[in-house]
């Protein structure tokens, strides 16, 4: 008995499809490349989202700011609001706050779009801060990620300066503040500033040329760069392959996940829809920027009890906390040391230290190596005191942009306040970084601990000896390898003054092996095979119980 197969023909759009898929590869070779792609691996961790909420919430800021940009005017020629809010009817005001105003009142979904965009610009900063936390800490911006780390610290100055340059276009009172202050920022520049600052504003502040002027970096060449920039990072990502967290099987040759295609780009879509959604529902209960509130900017009136966003508020809380006397005349230039210093060279000082610092422990360890497995932050203790104590820093360079806002709210002298977080500034700090490093160091021995002898159980048994001991309940090969897999590096040996040639040790041979002894002087030693193997085996507790804190050893600047 014979049967005849029939085969449903194709549909019109498979075909299409098809011939689409063919024509594209016969030219580009498309198969190669999305068949190489669709298979590329990534590992799974919940921290890895970070930096797609960043992705995300750009997305989101485009798609908000292209339907703002069908409204929004421009301009900073006056006119006479005749607009339906009625406590501004017949005010003078910029057709820039006034368009701000007829996009929140008098556009279908205007205000819950223009409270997306400001959200939405929220939490794209801090996505990417939280994000450069997580590289910091664990180590992932060692070689050979060098460059893309570079590249997430000039996105985060990017970010800053779309959310400044959209924080002052609606020209209201608040961002016409906001705008004062950056002019008295370039003011204080060196012989320069006055120059710049016509420039920019088209002549005496504020002019009539800053708002439009604005609106072409916010609306066009910040979003273009920052589009190259995020397309350089995410192609280096994959050129790169990801990092991920140590585990059983995981090595520095391998990644242990999932593939592209279908695994992740399901995820992706889905989260994308999740992150929109939290976005759209925190826009519709929570008012943020009510302009309408403060008016139109006019340059004579200060509000009191404004703060900037969160984002930009340190440099804010700087100028608080400088103090007013470094100011003087210098060849007939006036020299305003007070607003240059904690405005431009503090934040500069920032973010050359960010830039540098993967190439700075590259130079001290002298690890020229490739690194795919993070670290755990206890595991380097010091790197993670200077990541806290960096936090610790803006948080007070943060507090002290609310001065006022706090002493009202304490009822506090505001000298007092601010006397007290100037000493807070330079306190603070260290003693974050020496509790940090001791925390971490504390962790690095309790790890010490579990992996040789594992968890405490509470139950004591005797022996017909009569002696007593406590029972331990090992860990499992993957629990324990992930405590002691870490590598640990070893300081330089501090140069003598002349060696036996009689030649001297050059300058950056001693910063070297100083700052290598500042890094890794204090440090708990990984456990070794053969204590781990006395521990299993045979109970040498005395194989074991020997110091594994080096405080002066003198060894080679490599990794055991």
């Amino acid at each position: 008995m014979s049967t005849t197969g029939t085969t449903t023909p194709a549909s019109r759009t498979a075909r299409l499809s098809a011939g689409a898929a063919d024509y594209l590869d016969e030219r580009i070779g498309a198969a190669r490349l999305v068949k190489g792609f669709a298979r590329k691996v990534f590992p799974d961790h919940w921290s890895f989202m970070l930096g797609e909420v960043a992705l995300y919430s750009f997305l989101i800021l485009l798609i908000s700011g292209t339907f703002l940009a069908l409204f929004y005017v421009p301009s900073m020629t006056l006119i006479t609001y005749e607009g339906s809010y009625a406590p501004l009817y017949g005010v003078t005001m910029s057709e820039a706050y006034a368009s701000s105003l007829h996009l929140s009142f008098d556009i279908r979904g205007g205000l819950l779009m223009r409270q997306v965009h400001h959200w939405s610009a929220l939490i794209f900063v801090a996505a990417i801060v939280v994000h450069m936390f997580r590289v910091f800490f664990t180590g992932a911006f060692r070689k050979p990620r060098e460059f893309n780390w570079v590249l997430g610290v000039v996105l985060a100055i990017l970010a800053l300066a779309l959310g400044f340059t959209g924080y002052s276009l609606p020209d209201d009172l608040l961002s016409g503040n906001g705008l004062r202050i950056i002019q008295g920022v370039i003011l204080a520049i060196p012989v320069v500033g006055t120059y710049i600052t016509f420039f920019l504003f088209g002549g005496e502040f504020p002019g009539e040329t800053i708002i439009p002027r604005l609106y072409i970096l916010h609306v066009f060449v910040l979003p273009g760069i920052t589009l190259a920039v995020i397309a350089l990072h995410l192609a280096l990502v994959v050129a790169h392959k990801h990092t991920q967290y140590p585990g059983p099987g995981r090595t520095n040759d391998n990644v242990v996940g999932f593939p592209l295609m279908p695994v992740y780009a399901a995820k992706a879509g889905g989260f994308f829809f999740i992150v929109l959604g939290v976005i759209v529902l925190i826009s519709s209960v929570v008012s943020i920027n009510a302009i309408w509130n403060y008016g139109p900017y006019d340059p004579s009136p200060v509000s009191a009890g404004t703060q900037p966003d969160w984002y930009i508020g340190f440099v804010d809380g700087l100028l608080r906390l400088m103090p007013g006397q470094p100011e003087f005349y210098l060849a007939g230039y006036t020299l305003s040391l007070n607003v240059f210093l904690p405005s431009l060279v503090v934040p500069g000082i920032m973010v050359v230290g960010l830039i540098a610092y993967p190439f700075l422990e590259q130079w001290v360890t002298g690890d020229k190596r490739e690194h795919h497995l993070l670290d755990r932050p206890r595991n380097a203790p010091v790197r993670t005191a200077i990541g806290v104590t960096a936090i610790v820093s803006y948080c007070v360079m943060w507090a002290a942009a609310g001065n006022d806002l706090m002493a009202i709210a304490f009822g506090m002298s505001i000298n007092d306040l601010t006397w007290l977080l100037r000493f807070a500034f330079f306190v603070l700090p260290p003693v974050a970084f020496v509790v940090t490093k001791r925390i971490c160091m504390a962790l690095q021995r309790k790890d010490r601990e579990l992996a040789l002898h594992g968890h405490e159980t509470g139950r004591v048994v005797r022996t017909a000896d009569g002696e007593y001991f406590e029972v331990h309940e090992p860990l499992s090969d993957s629990d324990r390898w992930v405590l002691v897999q870490h590598e640990a590096y070893r300081p330089l040996s501090i140069p003598p003054r002349r060696y036996e040639d009689g030649s001297k040790p050059s300058p950056v041979e001693r910063v070297r092996a100083s700052l290598s002894n500042f890094f890794f002087e204090d440090r708990v030693e990984p456990v070794t095979p053969r204590e781990l193997a006395a521990a299993q085996h045979h109970g040498e507790h005395e194989a074991i119980e020997q110091p594994v804190e080096s405080r002066r050893e003198i060894t080679s600047g490599t990794p055991d």
